[in-house]
């Protein structure tokens, strides 16, 4: 057993084990959102991150793709975790406005608007690529991909094509943080590029 400490408490983990897994093994909570225990993680949302302390040297690091060590010293909460979750969180409500999900998770840590501009307000989809994991690394599929890079990202059908691989299983949905597949799902499945269809409101 690997013996290290989060939030001065003492805890054991299981060689292999990350710091989110031993941390959600004695019940202690750090918010994530591009992480499910069924697929690999991907370290993308950066909201799962903790500081790394040792005497006056820290470090910020996402905790679902940092392995635990021998000794570590982990915090869950402090001024610098604070600030990163907080422009996360604004970012969020910036780039996904229509997602109750982000804004209900936001509102537990604080915040509740975002001095980033909102481009869309139609937008749910936070891209974080779980669906695209769960349908190649769950259903053994790759009806989903993410497709291009940066601020182009989007979710859609491999190379913009329509697909005839799903198989309408609804694990993507089930998995989705936010939501957005219940509406993108149909469409991964019948048109040539997916976009999202704006919701009344």
């Amino acid at each position: 057993m690997i013996k290290f400490n989060i939030n001065d408490t003492p805890v054991e983990a299981e060689p292999g084990w990350t710091v989110l897994e031993t941390a959600r093994h004695y019940g202690i909570e750090i918010p994530t959102l591009c992480y499910h225990e069924a697929v690999m993680a991907s370290g993308a949302c950066r909201l799962c991150m903790v500081e790394l302390r040792d005497g006056e040297w820290s470090k910020l690091v996402a905790s679902c793709i940092y392995p635990v060590a021998q000794g570590i010293n982990v915090y869950t909460e402090s001024e610098s975790i604070d600030n990163v979750r907080r422009w996360i969180f604004e970012m969020l409500l910036a780039e996904v406005p229509a997602s109750p999900e982000i804004r209900d998770m936001a509102r537990r840590y604080g915040v509740e608007s975002t001095r980033f501009a909102i481009k869309n307000p139609y937008e749910d989809c936070i891209v974080c690529g779980l669906c695209a994991r769960a349908c190649e690394e769950i259903v053994g599929l790759a009806a989903i991909s993410v497709m291009s890079r940066g601020v182009h990202k989007k979710i859609g059908s491999p190379f913009s094509k329509p697909t005839e691989v799903c198989v309408a299983c609804g694990c993507c949905v089930t998995i989705c943080p936010t939501g957005a597949m219940r509406r993108l799902i149909e469409s991964v499945r019948e048109t040539p590029e997916v976009t999202l269809t704006p919701l009344a409101v």
